[in-house]
């Protein structure tokens, strides 16, 4: 409990907090990671690896297989955001949160109420038609069959997630960059900050307070001021009960 209590106290004297997380913020919402033993990427899918399925060069070579995945492994219409995602809405309604950088897709910090959102890695939330640009949700794709074909002009209908092998959006680098870079204090949970270019957001950090929350080691935990190596939605629902 002591270094939950020094976590509480950090985060209450801060006015400039930025929260960096990945897929373990959602994992009490009963969305997978992807990399730990029981995650995305430890299955078969019709016997192929996941990871090489999540490539826009599989997009384009198999897309019927690539959108069975998606919609089968990546959408999740009946997760609610968890304690950690309250959390941050209660930090940025008190205008102490200056941004959440986020490397998962499934938008629960916005189903929370959360604006000041920068998703490195897109949104399933968010598909676009590939020729002529309309937009559909993520239950407009989940309902859909086969390789999705635009309502308006018959284009085939690309979710709007960062795959392996696309650049990251260069306004949403640039927003979550600068605030990093002016923060005080920046909180990792949830993430191992094994995938880049992600990972290398935590370099443009010059504030006071840097904080850790992950099960596993991170490459900023030397840095760190303070880490807590516990379940992240039991230490998140401590800060919101307290």
């Amino acid at each position: 409990m002591q270094k939950r209590d020094e976590l509480k106290r950090i985060l209450d004297a801060s006015r400039r907090i930025v929260f960096f997380g990945g897929a373990g913020v959602s994992a009490a919402s009963g969305i997978p990671d992807f990399r730990s033993d029981s995650g995305l990427y430890a299955r078969d899918f019709e016997g192929l690896d996941p990871e090489m399925i999540l490539s826009v060069s599989f997009f384009y070579l198999d897309p019927e297989t690539f959108f069975r995945f998606y919609r089968q492994m990546l959408l999740h219409p009946e997760a609610k955001p968890n304690s950690c995602h309250r959390y941050l809405y209660t930090l940025e309604k008190e205008d102490r949160l200056r941004g959440i950088v986020t490397q998962n897709v499934d938008g629960l910090h916005q189903a929370a109420g959360n604006i000041r959102v920068y998703e490195l890695h897109g949104s399933v939330h968010e598909n676009v038609c590939m020729d002529c640009g309309e937009r559909y949700d993520m239950m407009w794709m989940l309902h859909s069959a086969g390789i999705p074909r635009c309502e308006r002009c018959g284009g085939v209908v690309k979710p709007g997630i960062v795959l392996y092998g696309e650049s990251l959006n260069p306004y949403t680098c640039m927003g979550a960059d600068r605030e990093i870079s002016q923060c005080d204090t920046l909180l990792i949970a949830g993430t191992s900050l094994q995938v880049e270019p992600a990972a290398s957001f935590l370099h443009s950090f010059r504030g006071s307070h840097l904080l850790v929350i992950n099960r596993d080691a991170t490459p900023a935990d030397d840095m760190a001021e303070l880490v807590l190596r516990e379940d992240l939605e039991q230490v998140m629902s401590f800060l919101e009960k307290n």
